[in-house]
């Protein structure tokens, strides 16, 4: 099979001029060539040089007169560089050897074949030659072009090998499952199964970088009901996998939580691409488990499973050594406020419940919006069809009151300065007392979020808290 152009085929004709200039051998392979055969624009190109790669990828910098600097890595024999908006990797090829306790393998000089057979599944492990003898040629040691075809995820060697080797395949099986909706090979799906616990030697943040992909894709249910199956779940978020189940007591069900907050992750998916939001949508229900209670009257119910859920998105952070940074505090601002606008949806909601949502939400109100819209599963058409409407209503509440009061991002009229300066104050608990008092009566309605409104209820309660105004105001 002959290589179509598939970007500026300037740069694979440079390199087939080095590789001849060089005598060394070339080859595209990996991504690229699996994303070009599935019709996937893909920004990475790496390529295989029988030989080194470091001194390829100088050759062809220069014959490119490329400006931009190539970043060298001795230690594994790399190179890379920059061209138009595509990275291009350049290694040689490598044969290598694990040992039991870590994915770091031992490497030495290898063949395009043990290249080849180094990698971890057989879609990655398509090559097209780029030398002047074989130059559009397709190498397909293990009929990973079938397997594009037919969709489903093989390793070229023993897949126990494989994942025992480096664990960190095992997440990569499920990621481009779910990236890409390909179907697992049963056998390999079992023996993920017996081997998921080698997937503690691999570091949180390398596993963290895998589910973020997978949270990515059009559809991640596909990969966390995978990873549920074959009991990575259990050891990389046991609190959603904890989720799954039905009791019943007295004849009264619940739902089961981890098949909602499944649905709820693909439905939000459909809105945003935010990786963050859709972590929230996943961690949204995590509080249900440890606030699981059965009253007699009403059934189950899960009284500050928000809060709870919200203390739990720091503890999940910390241990898989995610961001504790903005990132964390949003994940947890909108699991904490996700029930908030379903009371809103109510005919009789006054316009300060509305405010004190926009206040406290700010600028991730919208993202809220979505999450309450994601969140709602129900089968039956005519309660689907009545939820969807009452987050409509709430949706044009928002935006009349906030085109009217102009809460979001509220900033108080009355600054801390203003108030010190007024009454001849230094730094005092009465400066917070007024401030909270004005932000109070402009939340209740009671004054505009205007200088002049908020000026008068200042004095006013100046004068409450015995305070004279500075004469020479």
């Amino acid at each position: 099979m002959k290589f179509k152009e598939a970007i500026n085929d300037k740069l694979f004709n440079t390199i087939s001029d080095c590789a001849d200039q060089l005598e060394l051998d070339c080859y595209v392979v990996g991504g690229f060539v699996r994303d070009y055969f599935i019709n996937r624009e893909s920004k990475d190109i790496d390529i295989l040089v029988i030989g080194s790669g470091i001194e390829m990828a100088q050759a062809v910098s220069k014959q490119l007169k490329n400006t931009s600097k190539i970043k060298i890595f001795k230690t594994y024999g790399t190179a890379m560089l920059k061209y138009l908006d595509y990275e291009v990797e350049f290694v040689g090829a490598r044969k290598e050897s694990y040992s039991n306790n870590s994915r770091n393998p031992k490497v030495s000089t290898g063949t395009l074949e043990d290249d080849i057979n180094r990698r971890d599944f057989t879609i990655n492990s398509l090559a097209i030659g780029l030398s002047k003898n074989n130059y559009g040629e397709l190498i397909d040691y293990h009929n990973g072009l079938d397997d594009i075809k037919s969709k489903i995820i093989r390793t070229p060697l023993d897949p126990e090998i494989t994942f025992n080797d480096d664990p960190l395949r095992m997440l990569r099986a499920i990621r481009f499952a779910s990236s890409l909706d390909f179907t697992i090979d049963k056998e390999i799906v079992n023996i993920i199964s017996n081997l998921n616990t080698r997937i503690e030697i691999i570091t949180k943040e390398r596993i963290v970088e895998e589910i973020n992909k997978i949270l990515i894709s059009n559809k991640p249910s596909g990969g966390f009901l995978l990873l549920e199956r074959t009991g990575l779940l259990d050891i990389i978020l046991p609190e959603i996998s904890a989720l799954k189940g039905i009791d019943e007591i007295e004849g009264q069900t619940h739902k089961d939580n981890f098949y909602h907050t499944l649905e709820v992750v693909d439905n939000i998916s459909k809105e945003t691409d935010n990786l963050w939001l859709r972590w929230s949508a996943l961690l949204h229900d995590i509080g249900k488990l440890p606030t699981k209670k059965f009253n007699k009257k009403i059934g189950w119910t899960f009284h500050g499973h928000e809060f709870e859920g919200s203390k739990m998105v720091y503890k999940i952070f910390k241990r898989l050594k995610m961001p504790l940074n903005d990132k964390m505090k949003y994940v947890q601002k909108i699991v904490l406020m996700s029930s908030r606008p379903i009371v809103l949806a109510e005919d009789n909601v006054t316009d300060s419940a509305v405010r004190r949502l926009i206040f406290d939400a700010g600028e991730s109100i919208d993202d809220l919006m979505t999450l309450c819209e994601a969140d709602i599963t129900t089968k039956n058409k005519e309660r689907f069809k009545k939820y969807r409407q009452n987050f409509k209503n709430v949706r044009t509440k928002i935006l009349e009151v906030e085109e009217r009061d102009n809460i979001r991002n509220f900033q108080p009229p009355i600054t801390g300065q203003e108030i010190m300066k007024t009454f001849n104050l230094k730094p005092c608990r009465y400066i917070g007392q007024i401030k909270e008092a004005i932000k109070e009566a402009i939340l209740e309605g009671d004054i505009k979020n205007d200088y002049e409104a908020a000026y008068n209820l200042m004095i006013k309660e100046g004068e409450r808290l015995g305070l004279k105004t500075n004469e020479k105001i």
